[in-house]
């Protein structure tokens, strides 16, 4: 018989409760909760590790950048002045250095590599890829020097910019042909005067009127002489170019404010002026590379006072080209210390020699071929009568020079593993006791100029293990 309270189910109810799980003491509880936090704090560490990794390896790629981008700086200053150390020991001063008596191309300063961006001989040759070199300055128009027809003769001059550039440097206020003078630059925002001076540098060329930026760079739109694939994809992206495989440099390609030779011998003495000298005077220079009868007949030559250039003094004298080397570095036509804007007739490319008065596009094209391969030929400005006519040698005589004095380094460097870049653009002056560094513009800003290859070259080494 069941006692009160024993109902079966109630049984069963108390049993089931006795055999299942037991409840967790309050250790247990705690126990469990500190492993959650301990968990978290654990994942939070390792967060926080992470993070701070990540963020030092940011630092670390920062920190080689930086010291990458140093490297290159530095190497381009260290370029600049192995520069200086060549044209201080050429063979023969006055004369541009061969480009096999210097590096130019991935030059090794350290970890960091060099490239001086230079010109092709051949500069109707259209390219993709980069020459290197130094630039004769003398191969160029000057723009302080030469006159308005010569001027509009470049590709891409336009008469408005000629007549700002004659205006620019002339001492007056009066306005030339396609011109402008103080009264137009003071309408700008903001106003200027004209300078009435000679330009210090060919940048300074974008202050004047005329001086659009499509004139001064064509395509080239980071001055580095080839055909880039933005220079040549039309509207795509900048600069607006025709896209016909050919690049339009613009007109800073053929200028300069730097070319000048020294008016005096190579040891540094005095020349003799064969329009002022007396005969004597004369006949006693020339002895030194002539025999006494030929030089006392060359310098008894009538009308000496109205030669305007040695080559004149030389073809109207009837004088051979191997007289004329020998006694060429003892005369001159003129009393100043210096002779500024002289064109060298041995390395100006075609557009600039088809500038000159007496050349012109008539004789442009024989002359660059004429010169091509030779070397001893070209010591004096006697061979270009091998191609022009007398008289327009005579003209052209007032113009042209072998001889080069400045010369410009278009210098490129990247840092160890082809990280940071740096570029500068300098012109060096050598006319003087020792080569001086004359002009500096940092070029950095014009971005990549030396190509695909060269940049595939250098990612490719530096994903290398």
């Amino acid at each position: 018989m069941m006692s009160r309270g024993s109902h079966p189910r109630a049984m069963s109810i108390r049993v089931i409760r006795r055999i299942g799980p037991a409840r967790p003491t309050g250790g247990a509880r705690r126990r469990g909760s500190i492993l959650v936090i301990v968990l978290w704090v654990a994942l939070g560490l390792v967060s926080l590790a992470l993070y701070f990794g990540h963020t030092m390896m940011l630092e670390n790629r920062a920190a080689q950048n930086a010291a990458a981008d140093a490297q290159a700086a530095q190497a381009v200053d260290g370029a600049a002045r192995y520069v200086l150390h060549v044209l201080s020991n050429l063979e023969e001063p006055g004369f541009a250095p061969p480009t096999d008596a210097y590096e130019s191309e991935e030059m090794e300063i350290g970890d960091a590599r060099v490239w001086f961006l230079g010109r092709p001989d051949d500069a109707s040759a259209q390219k993709d890829e980069p020459s290197f070199g130094l630039v004769d300055e003398a191969s160029k128009l000057n723009v302080n020097a030469a006159g308005r027809e010569a001027l509009e003769a470049l590709p891409g001059m336009t008469a408005e910019l000629a007549g700002s550039i004659i205006d620019w440097r002339d001492a007056d206020e009066d306005v030339s042909e396609t011109g402008a003078e103080s009264q137009s630059y003071l309408l700008r925002d903001p106003a200027c005067n004209c300078k009435n001076g000679s330009l210090e540098s060919v940048e300074e060329l974008r202050l004047l009127i005329g001086a659009d930026m499509d004139v001064l760079l064509g395509e080239d739109s980071n001055l580095n002489g080839f055909l880039d694939p933005n220079e040549n994809d039309g509207a795509d992206t900048p600069p607006d170019d025709d896209s016909n495989g050919a690049l339009d440099p613009g007109i800073l390609e053929y200028l300069t404010v730097w070319s000048r030779e020294p008016n005096r011998r190579a040891d540094g003495s005095a020349r003799v002026n064969v329009r002022t000298a007396s005969q004597e005077e004369l006949a006693q220079a020339l002895a030194e590379g002539l025999d006494a009868q030929r030089a006392a007949q060359i310098a008894a030559m009538q009308g000496r006072e109205n030669l305007r250039s040695l080559l004149e003094f030389y073809i109207r004298s009837q004088m051979t080209a191997e007289e004329c080397a020998r006694v060429e570095d003892a005369l001159t036509v003129s009393d100043g210390a210096y002779t500024t804007g002289l064109v060298n007739v041995n390395t100006a490319p075609e557009a600039v020699l088809a500038c000159l008065p007496g050349i012109g596009e008539d004789y442009a094209s024989q002359i660059v071929a004429w010169r091509e391969g030779k070397t001893d030929e070209l010591k004096t400005v006697f061979w270009i009568t091998n191609v022009l006519p007398q008289a327009q040698a005579i003209e052209a005589g007032r113009f042209v020079t072998t001889r080069s004095y400045q010369f410009s380094a278009d210098i490129a460097a990247v840092g160890f593993n082809g990280r940071g870049f740096r570029r500068a653009f300098f012109v060096f002056d050598a006319s003087g006791e020792t080569p001086v560094i004359v002009y500096r513009r940092d070029r950095t800003r014009l971005g990549w100029p030396l190509g695909a290859t060269i940049r595939k070259t250098l990612a490719s080494a530096a994903a290398m293990p």
